[in-house]
């Protein structure tokens, strides 16, 4: 299961230097609109020193980490809805995407245009969804009149053209159906850009790092969505670094975990998603999975087999095990579980299936 986030926001505001140092990918980054045409697709992966202790436990031969899926899409300019600058494109892109990412521009730089001529993080926020909740209205005007005689005609439930009439009523308030916790599991089907979860990334002067006042009122601009403060040329610059000197430089900015990790896990509690680990010598791995799930869907993620043949699974959290020192220890001190069907798994559960097939 692979998480995307697609990154967004106005040109010229750090999307594309913060897609390279996520990806350490060499991708262009230009003081000029639309340097990124086609969307540009790093795979990263999710930081899990629990992997590392599980790997040395186990003498496995490799780790493999859970990843998220980055998306750096054009920039968008007023009119994207109607198609101006790449808007058609940028919409199409973005509709792939399990979150959106909005990159929004807080630094100053003389030598970096902004497309409206000012900064303003409100103002660019209100452009981008303004944009979005444009999209959507478009696709809600073409999707009522079908809806409404779906249910005439006795092929849709009622219920699915009451949710689509809802939501138009909060975009036309001016509203992302994200930040009214608008349930679109009815009309999940039409794609509804504003109700797929919202981070976003404001790209801080260095000396803004340790503006707790000026992040206390940015985060209160975007409640309910996580907002994460950095550095877009520092966190470049971190990429370059051993892992000790990259700490030793984000502990002078008060920080222990670089932005783009914290982007990694916002975006993983965002949506709901959750880790299991499994360890043997072969591999010690994180698996994604939706926070709720039981263990048979769990086991689903290895292999379809797993879950259509799960018997039972034998569960030791992560902390009991690295306390312990071996699975034989866990087992001797009751920490290993053996779980049916209906357990829920939990964030750093280690686990062996046991299957039949």
């Amino acid at each position: 299961m692979a998480l995307t986030i697609g990154i967004v926001g106005l040109p010229n505001v750090g999307k594309s230097t913060m897609f390279n140092a996520l990806t350490k990918n060499n991708v262009l980054a230009a003081n000029y609109p639309f340097a990124t045409i086609e969307p540009n697709v790093g795979v990263v992966p999710l930081p899990d020193e629990r992997l590392d202790r599980l790997a040395a436990l186990f003498k496995s031969d490799k780790t493999v980490p859970a990843t998220v899926s980055f998306v750096d899409i054009a920039g968008i300019v007023r009119g994207a809805s109607e198609g101006e600058g790449l808007g058609n494109k940028f919409l199409a892109n973005i509709r792939e995407a399990d979150a959106i990412c909005q990159v929004i521009r807080v630094f100053e730089d003389d030598d970096v245009a902004h497309v409206d001529g000012k900064v303003s993080p409100e103002s660019d926020m209100e452009t981008i969804n303004t944009e979005l909740i444009l999209a959507d209205l478009q696709t809600l005007e073409k999707a009522l009149p079908r809806l409404d005689k779906e249910v005439k005609g006795k092929k849709t439930d009622k219920s699915v053209l009451d949710a689509a009439k809802e939501a138009q009523g909060i975009l036309e308030a001016g509203d992302t159906l994200f930040a009214k916790g608008f349930d679109v599991a009815p009309i999940r089907e039409l794609g509804l850009l504003t109700g797929k979860p919202f981070l976003y990334v404001f790209n801080v002067d260095e000396d803004q790092l340790t503006d707790t006042e000026l992040q206390a009122s940015l985060q209160k601009l975007v409640e309910p969505a996580e907002a994460i403060f950095f550095n877009a040329k520092l966190e470049m610059d971190l990429t370059e670094m051993s892992d000790g000197d990259a700490l030793e430089m984000l502990q002078g900015f008060g920080a222990t975990e670089s932005g783009l990790n914290q982007l990694a896990h916002k975006g993983f509690r965002t949506l709901g998603l959750q880790t299991y680990l499994t360890a043997g010598p072969k591999e010690s791995r994180a698996w994604t999975i939706h926070r709720g799930w039981t263990a048979p869907q769990a086991a689903g993620v290895i292999h379809t087999d797993f879950q259509k043949g799960f018997i039972k699974a034998e569960v030791i959290s992560y902390d009991d095990l690295i306390e312990l020192g071996s699975v034989a220890e866990a087992r001797a001190h009751g920490k290993a579980r053996m779980e049916g069907k209906d357990y829920v798994m939990a964030d750093g559960d280690v686990v062996e299936f046991r299957f039949n097939v």
